[in-house]
């Protein structure tokens, strides 16, 4: 047997393609984190005003606003009353953000035949 290693073709890398549109579907995480800084930047209200009222640490609520971090149900449930909502508000404002973020665009016919998108 030789001692030389087979002979290989160079390896090339792939040459880079066009960008993939994202089709998976949200994470809890970032659906949650974006319906709590929504309701509260609705209320002109600060990150430290809204996490003292909830009792939790300012950099804590920000990683859960951001998406960064899995919060327990006690957590979300004292931000969403700190926002003078209770959990079941909270979670229905995160389906209904789902359900737009992953609902397919859908044609509709309008007048002579006009092609319109609704969302």
């Amino acid at each position: 047997m030789s001692s030389q290693p087979p002979n290989h073709a160079p390896v090339v890398p792939p040459s880079p393609r066009e960008p993939v549109p994202e089709t998976r579907e949200p994470l809890w995480r970032d659906l949650v984190g974006d319906v709590l800084r929504r309701e509260r930047l609705d209320q002109e209200r600060t990150l430290k005003d809204v996490a003292e009222s909830a009792r939790i640490s300012m950099p804590y609520l920000s990683e859960v606003e951001r998406g960064r971090k899995e919060a327990s149900s006690e957590v979300l449930a004292a931000a969403a009353h700190a926002l003078g909502l209770d959990l079941g508000s909270l979670l229905s404002r995160v389906h209904s953000e789902f359900s737009r973020r992953t609902a397919p665009a859908r044609t509709v016919r309008g007048p002579r035949n006009a092609l319109c998108l609704a969302a």
